[in-house]
């Protein structure tokens, strides 16, 4: 009879695709203790993440009842006695569904949940991206379980496991589009939700998209039906492709001679594959949510969008020197 390990890890990934792009090196880190690890995230990820040696997924829906026994479910299915769990959100509800399944967690003192928390861990005083705060509570959580912590400290880039069928899928779609390796333009003229009140999308879209098709540059979007409409109006002279899952759309950005996006879930899908993008910025800071890579260009800060010319420079650069960064 095989016996199950004793010592399981539930971690609660984050509700955002890019907020899960940029947990990836804190996963990389449970996983590589050996211990099995259970992600507990929206249903979406399940895609991204198909890759990953998981020992189990559990599809978080946002409702506390459904959340706790999906969660005890799992425990009880997967014969998982002894679990630790660590939560990457800081909200209340996420701690709820955790204690309430019988995990004992790790997580940031927030939102009044430290009673909540076996472990709780203060956030650093000093201001840290987003891809640092993750880590540094999964460093923290590892100590405190005494399990293996991670030998080194975070590289550039997110390195983010691609599957085979996301590869698959990936050339397929370039393929019925007509499109070549490096020739091509990809943006993603859409970005969901506002940040305190303002829209995270850059007007200049559509001009950049003429303007580079009168140098005979082709440029496509892939937005997911959601976004679709939003893209058409943003962008429509640009060329739509159809959807493509999460997986399969990180693969295919890899494909493309460069991506420009707003600071969204696509710069972090982008930065997770390591394709080369260039990332706009006007409503949120670079510092704290920006692309994790060392292939992205950041263009605009806080309050100030990049101007069109320079957007449409910064591209044909690009173009121009293929085998930079």
């Amino acid at each position: 009879m095989i016996q199950t390990p004793s010592q399981a890890i539930y971690v609660r990934l984050p509700n955002w695709v890019g907020d899960v792009c940029m947990s990836l090196p804190s996963l990389d880190a449970l996983i590589a203790t050996g211990h099995p690890v259970v992600a507990c995230a929206r249903e979406w990820a399940r895609d991204l993440l198909a890759a990953y040696p998981l020992a189990g997924f559990v599809p978080m829906r946002g409702r506390l009842r459904a959340d706790r026994a999906a969660v005890h479910n799992a425990r009880r299915e997967a014969r998982h006695r002894h679990a630790y769990g660590l939560l990457m959100p800081d909200s209340l509800s996420s701690a709820l569904v955790f204690r309430f399944a019988g995990l004992r967690c790790a997580g940031y003192r927030d939102d009044g949940r430290s009673p909540l928390l076996r472990w709780p861990c203060s956030k650093p005083r000093e201001p840290l991206h987003a891809v640092q705060s993750w880590f540094h509570l999964t460093r923290f959580a590892l100590a405190q379980w005494r399990m293996a912590e991670p030998e080194a400290d975070l590289g550039p880039d997110l390195d983010w496991h691609s599957a085979i069928a996301h590869e698959t899928q990936a050339e397929q779609a370039m393929a019925q589009a007509g499109l070549s390796h490096g020739h091509f333009v990809l943006i993603a003229p859409t970005a969901t939700g506002l940040h305190h009140g303002r829209a995270k999308v850059w007007s200049g879209f559509d001009g950049l998209t003429r303007s580079l098709q009168a140098q005979g540059v082709t440029v496509v979007m892939v937005p997911p039906p959601a976004e679709q409409a939003a893209a058409k109006a943003t962008a429509p002279s640009a060329q739509l492709l159809e959807p493509l899952g999460l997986g399969a759309f990180a693969a295919f950005t890899r494909h493309a001679a460069v991506v420009v996006c707003n600071d969204s879930g696509v710069s972090h899908l982008a930065a997770a594959a390591c394709a080369r993008q260039i990332t706009l910025f006007g409503v949120t800071s670079p510092s704290r949510t920006g692309p994790w890579s060392n292939r992205a260009l950041r263009l605009g800060q806080m309050n100030t969008w990049p101007r069109e010319p320079e957007v449409l420079s910064a591209v044909l650069d690009t173009l121009q020197n293929p085998s930079a960064a």
